[in-house]
């Protein structure tokens, strides 16, 4: 049966070194789970502490109201499903599959019962009789798939899971790992890197850094409000700008340096006059107009259904380290297509903009939360 997961205030050290300080969080029975971040941010290491092959030196980890701190690891009905697969290359598929059940004793009928439904689940039921070394990767991520789902664990735990895969079968992939946890209706933490394996395959998603979760939420509010210059930065690409706030009478503006201003009705409270800010755009938030912010086309990308366009800014406008500031244009509706060396004026669209403090750590939207 599935269970929720609660984790209370935990801590992970090795040594004098805290690699995860104080971490909350709460995963929904049943939902698809993803935490998000880059190498050495903690996310494996989390997955680690609630399978049991970690410690936990402060906090608990719950399975519904049950305290897991202290149960092995073999005792906390967990499938597990790692980066390299993991079966055993001298057994069939079939046999793999069958190998959990076996170790929990489980009667041959109700074993072979089991075995035939989940091969169906995760559709490899003709590929049953043969050996993993017989298998494409993508075939062999499904037994290993459907070996960890056969069990019937309280919770589905997926260590980068796709990340041998080549592009293509990645994404047939993530699309086949959410039909069959749907179907089972598991309660599933994935972890990755990849921030749109993420947002294509997660119910929600907590994105950490330094082993400290800056925001959860669904992926379209991760994406669209994020909480920091971090997540903004992170999941897909954002332009930053340098800018203040100028209020006129009741009414609150964003001014980038060259002195264009954009009347917003979404700033919070902690707004005030000449307060520097940092303004975050994505690429495909602006539009060509005739007024707005005015840049020289450095270099251009052509992507099919739309086209990248590199640009250049002078230093006081953009906020410094960033790879590039970019515009995407689509190509279905574009009217013309710049070449580079072309001046062009960009808009922003107003309803989109980030605006988060000058040091990045908060935004200024309202509504924009944390926790989701």
């Amino acid at each position: 049966m599935s269970v929720a997961i609660n984790v209370e205030n935990v801590v992970k050290k090795y040594g004098d070194l805290t690699i995860i300080p104080n971490l909350s969080v709460n995963i929904k029975n049943g939902e698809f789970f993803t935490l998000l971040g880059p190498s050495g941010c903690g996310k494996t290491t989390l997955l680690r502490m609630i399978v049991g092959f970690n410690s936990i030196e402060e906090g608990h980890i719950k399975f519904d109201d049950t305290i897991i701190n202290n149960i092995p690891a073999h005792k906390r009905n967990i499938g597990m499903v790692f980066q390299n697969y993991a079966i055993f290359p001298h057994l069939t598929v079939r046999e793999n599959v069958e190998y959990g059940l076996k170790l929990r004793k489980v009667k041959k009928e109700e074993m072979d019962k089991k075995v035939d439904e989940i091969l169906k689940v995760v559709k490899i039921e003709e590929y049953q009789d043969r050996l993993p070394e017989r298998l494409s990767g993508g075939q062999q991520q499904r037994v290993a798939l459907a070996r960890a789902i056969v069990i019937h664990p309280s919770v589905l735990l997926m260590d980068e899971p796709l990340s041998n895969l080549d592009a293509k079968l990645r994404v047939e992939m993530r699309s086949a790992i959410r039909d069959v946890q749907e179907k089972v209706g598991i309660t599933t933490v994935y972890v990755t890197h990849d921030q749109e394996e993420a947002l294509a395959i997660s119910d929600r998603i907590a994105v950490m850094k330094d082993g400290i979760i800056q925001q959860v939420g669904k992926p379209h509010t991760i994406y669209t409000r994020p909480a920091n210059v971090f997540v903004s930065t992170f999941i897909g690409h954002s332009n930053l700008f340098r800018g203040k706030i100028s209020l006129i009478g009741q009414e609150k503006f964003i001014e980038f340096k060259n002195g264009y201003k954009i009347k917003m009705d979404n700033l919070t409270e902690r707004v005030h006059d000449q307060m520097e800010v940092c303004i975050s755009i994505r690429p495909e938030e602006f539009s060509i107009c005739t007024e707005g912010i005015k840049t020289k086309i450095k270099n251009k990308t052509f992507l099919g259904k739309y086209i990248n366009y590199e640009l250049n800014f002078e230093d006081q406008m953009i906020f410094p380290e960033q790879p590039s500031i970019e515009f995407s244009q689509d190509v279905g509706h574009a009217e013309k297509i710049y070449e580079v060396g072309d001046e062009i004026i960009l808009k922003p669209n107003k309803y989109k903009i980030n605006v988060f403090t000058e040091d990045g750590s908060e935004s200024l939207i309202k509504d924009v939360k944390k926790y989701e």
